[in-house]
């Protein structure tokens, strides 16, 4: 079953040039059969990614959000804060189960990943750290079996619009 996805790459300083979290992000959709409904590149501001994802979330074509970027513990860092005041339900084992699966590849390292994720108005959202490799992990250990209607026995598709 094919999805529709929106993608959202969060960064100060990069470029769409320069976005490789985001060109993974879009390829293992495509890969995967899902198509991409729209992406954006904007700044760590709170208020233009809250803006945009609830723009997104409004559209009836668009079923999944990836949002890569700004989860980190710098001060710029505000995807988390920006888009959990949105959200329906947090799905708290997305985030635990990510942090378990980065600790083998980059240790303790991963306690300062604020990875999340959540549905709102029956869209699925996923908050992965700016690096490819975070982005490559989180899609191939987690994201891309829940993305599938055949994973059994659950998935998330059937809750999605």
């Amino acid at each position: 079953m094919s999805l529709s996805c929106a993608l959202l790459t969060v960064s100060d300083s990069r470029s769409r040039k320069e976005d490789t979290s985001g060109d993974y992000l879009a390829a293992a959709l495509a890969e995967a059969g899902h198509t991409l409904a729209d992406r954006q590149l904007c700044q760590d501001n709170r208020y233009s990614i809250r803006a945009l994802i609830s723009q997104w979330i409004a559209r009836i074509d668009v079923q999944v959000i990836l949002i890569t970027g700004g989860t980190g513990f710098a001060e710029r860092d505000v995807t988390p804060e920006a888009v959990m005041p949105l959200l329906d339900k947090e799905i708290p084992g997305f985030g635990e189960l990510f942090r378990q699966i980065s600790f083998t590849e980059i240790g303790t390292s991963t306690l300062q990943s604020r990875a999340i994720a959540g549905l709102v108005n029956r869209t699925l959202i996923f908050c992965l750290p700016g690096s490819t490799h975070a982005c490559e992990t989180a899609w191939k250990n987690i994201i891309a079996d829940q993305l599938n209607a055949q994973t059994q026995p659950c998935n998330f598709v059937k809750l999605l619009k």
